[in-house]
């Protein structure tokens, strides 16, 4: 799933949406001591509180926020595995029978249970929805409704959130006009930052792939590694930040660990240009197409045998594919950090043109470019030519 087809899903959880139908919420409560269940409970989504469908819709919101390689995933299953967690998943999702539905959920509830034991109390949420894509019409022959057809997604959807101490408070009673220490013993629910969760199955170009999920980490750059194996029973994953580091290695294995500004910013300008042509988000690399970025950004004495050599050195695995979005830091944003003993100076990648290092008088200075006078603790700087001051005016 691209981010766009997952930005779709997400705005869906949003109150009075004709579009969205979620039928099921069954919630579970663990001890986090003992990791058994505590307290479990299903009913209609639609017989909860306004306010409390608020949360739940904010919370499951949440689970599906976060750039894709980094808090997002799409995870492809592992084959012949025995309880699969594909099989349970697709049978819960295709079942009428709420029993059925809610043992099979329990079935997911302790394989999280067996592979981890979590620090505080949680509460694990399953929803069963289905959510409707319009499909504009094609002819301009129907006049009464903007769509001409509909179509139906079916999901499931989780979310693990923890609990956390209720806080300690003076309240002051207006009618007996006197403090009061407020005591509540029961745990608070943080539906305000789910700890994981997960989409089942993955829609793509308006199409369910149940081969695949979608997994929703709880940090960025972060998956858990056992989460995936052992609860999803799902393939291994690398990281937009894992892939970024592969693309470095690789590049400094090629051709060396030396390069100037005006390289490297060519470098990131070529992949983003890469990124950018490419409309379904999924734009790869290979070691050919490394070895074309490397030329045409003007890096000399690189070819093919090199570049191919560093994949099999860093990855060992000269037909991995780099995911293009995942190299470059954000481009338009002060992603790139230019870190000294003096100062640490951040700057987007298509500015780095304007930075150089240089040689003057025996020292290195870090020279920038720019196009409006210097302010600093609200004294415009004088320019200096070459460390000298420049004649004023």
């Amino acid at each position: 799933m691209n981010k766009k087809e997952i930005a779709d899903i997400r705005k869906q959880f949003k109150k009075n949406n004709d579009l969205l139908h979620i039928s099921e919420i069954f919630n579970v409560y663990v001890m986090k001591e003992s990791s058994d269940i505590y307290h479990q409970q299903s009913q209609p989504f639609e017989l909860l509180d306004q306010d409390e469908q608020e949360l739940f819709l904010n919370n499951f919101k949440k689970v599906l926020t976060g750039s894709v390689d980094e808090k997002l995933f799409e995870l492809k299953f592992q084959t012949d595995i025995e309880d699969s967690s594909q099989l349970i998943l697709h049978q819960a999702l295709l079942t009428d029978d709420q029993d059925n539905w809610k043992a099979q959920m329990i079935q997911l509830v302790e394989k999280i249970l067996q592979t981890k034991q979590y620090e505080m109390d949680i509460v694990i949420t399953f929803i069963k929805a289905e959510y409707f894509k319009p499909i504009k019409r094609q002819s301009t022959e129907d006049e009464e409704s903007e769509y001409n057809s509909l179509h139906s997604h079916a999901f499931i959807l989780s979310s693990i959130n923890q609990t956390q101490e209720p806080k300690k408070e003076l309240h002051f009673d207006y009618i007996e006009k006197e403090f009061k220490y407020n005591v509540v013993v029961d745990p608070v629910i943080n539906l305000q930052k789910p700890i994981g969760g997960f989409l089942f199955p993955c829609f793509i170009d308006h199409a369910a792939d149940v081969n695949r999920i979608l997994y929703s980490a709880p940090k960025a750059n972060e998956p858990d590694e056992d989460f995936i194996a052992e609860v999803l029973n799902a393939e291994e994953t690398i990281t937009a930040k894992e892939d970024k580091i592969i693309f470095e290695e690789v590049v400094r294995d090629a051709i060396g660990h030396q390069l100037n500004t005006s390289t490297l910013a060519n470098i990131y300008q070529e992949v983003h240009r890469v990124v950018e042509e490419d409309e379904e988000d999924s734009a790869t690399l290979d070691y050919q197409d490394v070895e074309n970025v490397l030329k045409y950004s003007g890096v000399e004495n690189v070819d093919t045998e090199k570049v191919e050599t560093a994949f099999n050195n860093v990855i060992d695995d000269n037909q991995y594919q780099l995911k293009a979005k995942n190299i470059v830091p954000k481009y338009n944003k002060k992603s790139i950090k230019i870190n000294t003993k003096i100062a640490n100076v951040a700057i987007s990648p298509e500015d780095l043109h304007h930075v150089r290092q240089i040689h003057f008088g025996g020292k290195r200075y870090l020279m920038i470019e720019v196009e409006e006078e210097t302010i600093i603790d609200g004294f415009t700087m004088i320019p200096e030519v070459f460390g000298d001051k420049s004649e004023e005016d």
